[in-house]
């Protein structure tokens, strides 16, 4: 058989080259386009370095802030039984309105008690009052009894001496002028009389008005232990000390409770304010009066706004329970957090969702921070 020659095939090197594909960029739509973008970039570069130099850099934000009340606990002065609770759950209360009833009769027994013991303190009175009068009448006798003897001892010394010079010369007998003597004598003894009867007059006169005294001051001692019977009285029905919503209620009727027991809590939802925990780092420039911009998880897509009232005068570390002691063992230094306080500007509906405890970002304008130490603006 015969060979047939085998046909050679192509290489490579033998193909015509491909033709080369023209750059996009020589492409002026593509050049366009990219100079364009370019310099929008470049704009927002420029606009996002304006706004962090005049504005942003002043923004001090932080997600540790929730919503605080200052709640006031309801709690009886008072030990009883519990005959009446007037109100419910998240019920809106108004200062002045009653919230729960104590069985009230055993005080108002003490205070009847109280009162009738004023009335005899009263009746004290009146008649230490009538012997006061009855001894300065017997004082007013006395002296005018002592006038009386007065005048007649003057009279009897005048006799005994115009009588004697005539009895001793024979002129007047001798038994009429020992009669003047005893006269005299009688005279001098009821003048001593009436000085005792007014010393004695004098005494039972102040001996009386220390009895007035007295029953005056067991007066004022029944009045007070009358007031006091009548607070815890009048305890006996409690009611709320400012408006608000109830909350954490545990008081049923029937229930004994004792002084100071908590049984509610009136939350005023009125006087929400914001407890923002900022970092130490970021207080430099912070100053009451700032502008803020609050944003509530609660309140998905709305912004509100608020003015910092006050920063805390410590570190929350500061006032725990165990603060801590830094000069002992090994030092690890961590950036405090420091309480700020801001109220809240929003409107009743607002106010309605708002609830002490939720969670808040915030957001502080220092612009304003005058007297801020240099590079105080540092995060």
């Amino acid at each position: 058989m015969s060979e047939q020659p085998q046909q050679s095939r192509p290489t490579s090197a033998d193909a015509d080259p491909a033709p080369d594909k023209p750059s996009p960029l020589k492409n002026p739509k593509v050049r366009w386009t990219l100079t364009l973008i370019g310099v929008a970039v470049l704009v927002a570069l420029v606009a996002w370095l304006a706004y962090y130099l005049t504005v942003g850099k002043y923004q001090q934000s932080t997600n540790n802030a929730y919503l605080q009340a200052d709640a006031v606990a309801v709690a009886p002065r008072v030990n009883g039984y519990v005959t009446e609770v007037l109100v419910q759950d998240n019920q809106w209360v108004k200062a002045g309105q009653a919230l729960v009833r104590i069985d009230p009769r055993t005080y108002r027994a003490t205070l009847d008690q109280a009162e009738a013991v004023i009335a005899v303190r009263e009746a004290d009175i009146a008649a230490a009052s009538a012997g006061v009068q009855g001894n300065q009448s017997q004082l007013v006798q006395a002296r005018t009894q002592l006038r009386s003897a007065e005048a007649t001892l003057r009279f009897a010394r005048a006799e005994v001496a115009r009588f004697g010079p005539l009895a001793a010369s024979g002129a007047d007998t001798h038994e009429h002028f020992e009669s003047v003597k005893h006269d005299l004598e009688r005279a001098q003894a009821q003048y001593d009389a009436a000085r005792s009867q007014i010393a004695g007059a004098q005494s039972q006169v102040e001996a009386g008005q220390a009895q007035l005294e007295q029953a005056r001051a067991g007066l004022k001692q029944a009045q007070a232990d009358a007031a006091q019977a009548n607070v815890a009285f009048e305890d006996t029905q409690l009611t709320a000390r400012i408006d608000g919503r109830i909350g954490n209620k545990t008081v049923q009727v029937g229930q004994f409770v004792a002084a100071g027991t908590r049984l509610m809590t009136v939350v005023p939802v009125e006087s929400l304010y914001l407890a923002a925990n900022f970092k130490e780092t970021q207080l430099g420039r912070m100053r009451a009066g700032q502008p803020a911009e609050i944003e509530v998880d609660a309140l998905p897509g709305r912004k509100l706004h608020g003015t910092v009232e006050s920063i805390s005068p410590g570190t929350g570390s500061q006032f725990a329970l165990l603060p801590p002691q830094n000069a002992t063992g090994n030092f690890t230094k961590v950036v405090q957090r420091v309480p700020v306080r801001i109220r809240i500007e929003a409107d009743a509906d607002t106010r309605k969702v708002l609830v002490p405890g939720m969670s808040v970002e915030v957001s502080v304008d220092t612009r304003d921070g005058a007297g801020a130490a240099p590079g105080a603006d540092q995060r």
